[in-house]
């Protein structure tokens, strides 16, 4: 350790302590992950940190001005925040950012104020501010950087004796709340910012400014406490949006807030707020929150399957999808099948398929909005997010998704995949299903089934191969409007289809892109077409599985399930409301069959 005494920082100091506590942080999520038990204990505050601040490793780069720095740290975090401890930990950043003036450079003494007002906006941010969490451990440490800025005048002894403190701090933890002490463990929230200081610490000690930006994040893996009591889940999804162009003052949002769930978290500013709680509602809520402001973003994590994947996971493999994949409730849960949801914009309103829309609610305002929904593939950091949760849980994950043809989430997710595979020594295998809705629906459902037969990871992607080849989907589609609207059919063909009464029978060729199968005068015909059209290619193969889609067409429906059954002497797995994202298409009155092969 260099013994210059370090009397002033500018951004650039700030920018690689910074970076040298985040890599702290993703080196020992699995721990976090595992320790995490409040406020729920779905297992996920390590991840959640790990997303927060991954945000300024990748986007953020070092500015001579600190500043400058503290505000571009400031906005990473609190963009991209996610759970509690990760909202906290922004809304702290925030604090710091907010509280320093307009210096290139800051003096110990700045920094101490700044440390010591910021804690004022981390309690203000959280709606019932609970002692012995990560809020503790912050205003501990803050104090005793404040006390002894005079005591000791370089910022690198200052931080290494701070860790004392800290250390002190997170035990007591345990004292403070009962189920920590139940679990005998210590605040996940707390200590994540405890390692996050350790490593600035670790960084001073060694002063390696080349091995830190050049170092690989190796995950330490944590094999202790997976005993932990597991306690009831309240409030089903972990909800966070972003409010822009606020129109309500921040006590009357809080109350409408407050309606909806619990652990409640509020960070930013009165023009733009980073919103956190645990609500069974997230569709009312959302609903709600669009007379308030612009919501610009959604999430919405079920942490019934979070909290599986850390005390009930029925499997070593788990199974990921998207929110294409048209399977029941009922076996989406009794399959732990994670699903991670498509998105849609009806205008500058932002929705999350199936979780934040449901499909009953989408096709009405498919049928009365002025504005045609468009909708966005998964981006690569929900799956960065998903995968890290899940590596710290599972031995491997398998993901099937929609067809490459239609969009860009297989790439999203075979990228993540990669990253998170590498970062974690874990197989991760992406698959294109070639295919979507119910014939997405069950090749996940065959997947599925394969890993509660105990197939291996590598035999189940093998024969995933031919059950993506035996699976084939039927849509008869009931007008070409919404075809048109979506600009998936020319508007000149379009009404020619009109003038004709023509109605197309929608399927998908080996490739995963759409063909138009046949088209007849009526849907009747066309559904009656499908019919004869399976009756022909199953004469001489066995139909495993089938599942019966429609878009408010509880009538072809039936009339599908009907015919299945006659001809396969089988109940449908599944009759679908049809996926959201793949009814803005095929149009309110579709009717579709889908099935596999044995």
């Amino acid at each position: 350790m260099k013994n210059n005494a370090v009397i002033e920082i500018d951004g650039r100091r700030l920018y690689y302590t910074f970076i040298a506590g985040a890599k702290k942080i993703l080196e020992n999520q699995i721990e976090l992950n595992k320790i995490n038990v409040f406020p729920v204990n779905d297992g996920d505050t390590g991840t959640n940190l790990a997303s927060t601040i991954r945000a300024v490793i990748d986007s953020i780069h070092p500015n001579k001005s600190y500043k400058v720095t503290a505000d571009l740290i400031a906005e990473a975090t609190l963009v991209n925040a996610r759970g509690n401890s990760g909202i906290i930990f922004a809304q702290f950043m925030y604090g710091l950012s907010n509280e320093t003036g307009n210096h290139g450079t800051i003096t110990i003494n700045q920094f101490a104020e700044s440390i010591k007002n910021s804690v004022r906006y981390v309690y203000e941010a959280v709606a019932n501010p609970v002692e012995g969490t990560m809020l503790t451990v912050i205003k501990d440490w803050a104090d005793y950087i404040y006390d002894n800025r005079k005591i000791t005048p370089d910022f690198n002894q200052l931080l290494i004796k701070s860790k004392a403190v800290l250390e002190k701090s997170l035990f007591e933890t345990k004292a403070k709340l009962a189920v920590l002490a139940k679990n005998n463990v210590v605040d996940a929230g707390a200590k994540g910012f405890v390692l996050f200081i350790e490593g600035i610490i670790e960084f001073i000690i060694t002063s390696d400014l080349r091995h830190l930006l050049k170092s690989k994040t190796e995950i330490v893996l944590f094999s202790g406490i997976d005993d932990h009591v597991s306690e009831e889940i309240t409030h089903r999804f972990c909800t966070e949006a972003i409010l822009k162009n606020i129109n309500i003052d921040s006590h009357s949002l809080n109350e409408v807030l407050k309606s909806f769930g619990d652990s409640l978290v509020v960070a930013g500013s009165d023009k733009t707020k980073r919103i956190h709680i645990h609500t069974d509602s997230p569709a009312d809520l959302f609903y709600h929150l669009k007379d308030y402001g612009t919501i610009t973003f959604q999430k919405a994590d079920d942490m019934v399957r979070q909290s599986e994947a850390v005390y009930n996971r029925k499997w070593k493999i788990a199974l990921v999808t998207d929110s294409t994949c048209d399977l029941s409730t009922e076996l989406i849960d009794q399959y732990q099948i994670n699903m991670l949801p498509i998105n849609i914009n009806f205008g500058d309103n932002h929705y999350l398929d199936k979780v934040t829309i449901h499909p009953e609610h989408f096709y009405k305002l498919l049928d009365s909005s002025n504005e045609f929904p468009k909708t966005a593939q998964v981006n690569e950091k929900a799956f960065i997010n998903l995968y890290s949760h899940l590596a710290s849980h599972y031995d491997s994950i398998i993901a099937v998704h929609l067809t490459d043809k239609f969009s860009g989430t297989f790439h999203s997710s075979q990228k993540a995949a990669q990253a998170i595979s590498k970062e974690f020594n874990k197989p991760i295998s992406v698959i294109n299903s070639k295919n979507l809705s119910g014939a997405l629906g069950l090749i996940t459902l065959r997947i599925a089934q394969a890993i509660d037969q105990g197939q291996s990871h590598d035999r189940i992607v093998e024969m995933t191969e031919k059950w993506v080849a035996d699976s084939r989907i039927y849509v008869s589609v009931k007008t070409l409007k919404y075809m048109v609207k979506g600009g998936r059919v020319s508007h000149f063909k379009g009404l020619i289809a009109k003038l004709l009464n023509v109605n197309p029978i929608v399927s998908m060729d080996e490739n995963g892109k759409s063909l138009v199968f046949g088209k007849t005068y009526s849907q009747k015909s066309n559904m009656e077409k499908v019919m004869e059209h399976i009756k022909d290619i199953s004469k001489e193969k066995s139909i495993w599985n089938y599942i019966i889609l429609h878009a408010n067409n509880h009538e072809g429906a039936q009339w599908y399930t009907d015919k299945m059954k006659l001809l396969t002497g089988k109940e449908p797995t599944s009759v679908v409301n049809i996926s959201p994202v793949i009814g803005a298409n095929a149009g309110i009155g579709a009717a579709s069959v889908a099935f596999m092969f044995e």
